[in-house]
């Protein structure tokens, strides 16, 4: 698809979540599908309409199979492509083109997980660096936060700024899972894990399922919500394991980023609203530099700054984030769903008056793969 034909050709139509924070007595299949019956009446829709079905887990090694059986669906396009958390920002891009080919009608993007009260197989080892012994994810992002603070002076302070600011929001939103106060002073006295990662520098480890329903954009004066439409969406990839990224300061956000805004005919000034995928506070101090909301290395002093908080300039991560609101593993689906939230104007008190734009964004692997989309209102098509 060109940047003309992708750009508004579809909508979502519906959004669910389930089990956000612990949900004892779950399969990952089981809440996936009460995400999915929440999604599927958000949008006036059911089981029998869905055609296209895009997901990914943690526990199916045929996702699209097990899901599909599950449901009791026999969609004619499956796409079950994993690269991480970002999967399901990367499933737009595949579903915004099946659509668009009238290879299907409604396309379904869902993910569950019961990471914290049932049993999570662990993924695949990095074949070259298990032998020494990491506490990966974590010592990989370590190494990134180090190399950053090394390279510009980013300090400890600014990275718990970050968790500060997703509390802030959370504390917003009735679903988060960690809503108590939090003060950079606690970030800092936190236990350490992995030098200069303290236990509250990381994501939340929780329970949870997301579902997404989107529909050609010709459907939208027919759907119940809002519309919502999907303005670009690109992806990048530059390595499995961390001791092969070029550049520890530096990642395929930087690749992903300029092509997503390239299809909206966006710039990032034009954002109102931007949803990270933060499994650990340096994410998005790298994202915000890599996506062009400030120049490398200057990212520290924004989110210092308060601009990312409640009232800033630049509200990121309004749902509360992996970081204080839902991190089931695989976070990716929560940014769009937060941001569909947003531009629908349904978010509460955690709503961003006047958004029309918003950014998601997906982080897969050890910082290796990502993705990025772009989101608009009505207004800006």
């Amino acid at each position: 698809m060109s940047r003309e034909t992708l750009r508004g050709a579809v909508s979502c139509a519906g959004i669910g979540v389930a089990g956000i924070g612990a949900a004892p007595g779950y399969s990952h299949l089981d809440l996936l599908g009460l995400a999915v019956h929440a999604a599927l009446e958000d949008a006036g829709l059911s089981l029998r309409d869905v055609d296209g079905l895009f997901t990914a887990n943690m526990a199916n090694i045929l996702p699209t199979l097990a899901t599909g059986e599950y449901l009791g669906i026999r969609p004619v396009v499956a796409v079950g492509t994993n690269t991480g958390g970002n999967s399901f920002v990367d499933h737009l891009q595949w579903a915004a083109q099946a659509l668009h080919a009238r290879l299907c009608d409604v396309a379904l993007i869902c993910y569950g997980s019961n990471q914290r009260t049932g049993k999570s197989a662990p993924p695949d080892a990095p074949p070259y660096e298990t032998p020494y012994q990491p506490r990966d994810p974590i010592s990989s992002y370590a190494l990134a936060a180090a190399r950053h603070m090394h390279v510009y002076g980013t300090t400890r302070r600014q990275l718990a700024c970050v968790a500060v600011a997703a509390r802030q929001w959370a504390q917003r939103n009735p679903l988060a899972f960690a809503r108590d106060p939090l003060s950079v002073e606690d970030v800092l006295a936190s236990r350490m894990i992995c030098d200069p990662i303290s236990l509250l520098d990381c994501c939340l480890v929780t329970d949870g399922a997301g579902a997404v329903v989107l529909v050609r954009a010709e459907r939208a004066s027919h759907q119940r919500q809002t519309p919502v439409y999907l303005l670009g969406c690109a992806s990048a990839q530059t390595h499995r394991q961390i001791s092969q990224m070029p550049d520890l300061t530096v990642t395929a956000a930087a690749q992903s980023g300029p092509r997503a805004f390239a299809q909206a005919g966006l710039t990032p000034a034009d954002i109102d609203v931007v949803q990270l995928y933060d499994a650990f506070t340096i994410n998005v101090l790298l994202f915000l530099e890599d996506l062009g909301f400030c120049k490398k290395g200057e990212a520290g002093a924004l989110v210092e700054g308060g601009a990312i908080a409640p009232g800033g300039a630049l509200p990121v991560n309004t749902n509360g984030g992996g970081l204080s609101c839902v991190h089931p593993g695989m976070y990716g689906i929560f940014t769009i769903i937060e941001a569909v939230e947003q531009l629908r104007g349904t978010a509460g008190e955690r709503q961003v008056l006047g958004a029309q734009t918003a950014l998601v964004h997906g982080n897969g692997g050890m910082l290796s793969a990502q993705s990025t989309a772009i989101f608009g209102t009505a207004a800006v098509l």
